[in-house]
């Protein structure tokens, strides 16, 4: 986990390697017009100097530009595009530091943790705010060379770096950490609430089902009965895959939560029951409410199918002829 937000590029050739008081102008402009482009274009000249005289006027008209860019008071300059040469060259003179080719999704996480916007037009500095950061520093992560924004002035930022033997470990780890953080985000911002874990939850559920079923009859309370002999088989399989004695620890809970004593759960490294409310062991509540409905749904479609029917086998025909 490293601290400050991570920008995965390099400094262009004299650019400073640090920035302190960082005041960053983040754009998405073209910055490669000091060059005639021969693509897509037609240009007739009757003369080599006409060619000279259309080029010194692009080199004037990006100077301009720069200069405009250089009015907003900025020293940190990052593009989601390239920035060629003569730009590149006219920052130095600045003492801005040009950061070019930025990713599309790193500019924009930038432009939020700095409070800033991405700009495309440079006509009207005062309407335009910069970020601000403590620090823009070059630093190395293992042999890779990433720029580093630190004490973003928008919030707290950090970047998680994932680093693997192959790419086959990384995508796996980038694939757990997204889920990781879209429950928690999930968790956070819609539904915060959270039920206590390590098979408490199930245990209360299945105790709560039982209550009910005392008050049915026929098979509704048969019905429920299974219900809760389903739930209270969560916390065994959580003991059977910890090595532990399932059927002991199962029993000894469920006397626990006869008592009323609904924050028992299981407590792995010592094997026994315990008050995992004590433990600080949750849940979201999202998350659990979704998996007993989903385990509901799909054991309602099993009881629902009335008959398999399997299609007769084709009859197979000798190619010889026999019978």
């Amino acid at each position: 986990l490293e601290p400050g937000f991570l920008l995965q590029k390099k400094l262009g050739v004299g650019q400073p390697k640090v920035m302190k008081d960082a005041k960053i102008l983040v754009a998405n402009t073209a910055m490669d017009t000091d060059k005639v482009k021969i693509y897509g274009a037609r240009v007739r000249v009757d003369s080599l100097n006409r060619v000279a005289e259309i080029e010194k006027a692009e080199q004037a008209k990006m100077l301009a530009k720069c200069e405009r860019i250089a009015a907003h008071g900025c020293n940190v300059f990052v593009n989601r595009q390239l920035i060629y040469n003569r730009p590149e060259q006219f920052f130095s003179s600045k003492g801005i530091m040009a950061i070019e080719h930025a990713d599309f999704d790193g500019v924009e996480r930038l432009a939020l943790v700095t409070g800033t916007s991405i700009v495309s037009t440079f006509d009207d500095p005062g309407s335009v705010e910069l970020g601000k950061c403590e620090k823009v520093e070059e630093v190395m992560i293992g042999e890779q060379t990433v720029l580093r924004f630190s004490g973003c002035s928008a919030g707290a930022a950090c970047t998680v770096v994932l680093r693997g033997a192959n790419s086959q470990l990384l995508d796996e780890a980038e694939r757990s950490l997204h889920d990781a953080l879209c429950v928690l985000s999930q968790t956070a911002a819609v539904e915060s609430r959270m039920v206590l874990g390590a098979g408490c939850a199930e245990l209360a559920m299945a105790s709560a089902v039982d209550d009910a079923a005392a008050a049915e009859q026929g098979k509704i309370a048969l019905a429920m009965d299974s219900f809760a002999r389903a739930l209270r088989a969560l916390p065994g399989i959580i003991a059977d895959n910890a090595g532990l004695d399932a059927a002991e620890l199962v029993g000894t809970l469920k006397a626990h939560h006869a008592r009323g004593e609904h924050h028992m759960g299981l407590d792995i490294e010592r094997g026994v029951a315990a008050d995992v409310q004590a433990l600080g062991i949750a849940e979201s509540f999202k998350l659990k409410y979704a998996m007993v409905n989903s385990a509901v749904e799909a054991a309602e479609m099993v009881i629902r199918v009335d008959d398999v029917i399997k299609a007769a086998p084709r009859k197979r025909e000798d190619p010889y002829g026999r019978h």
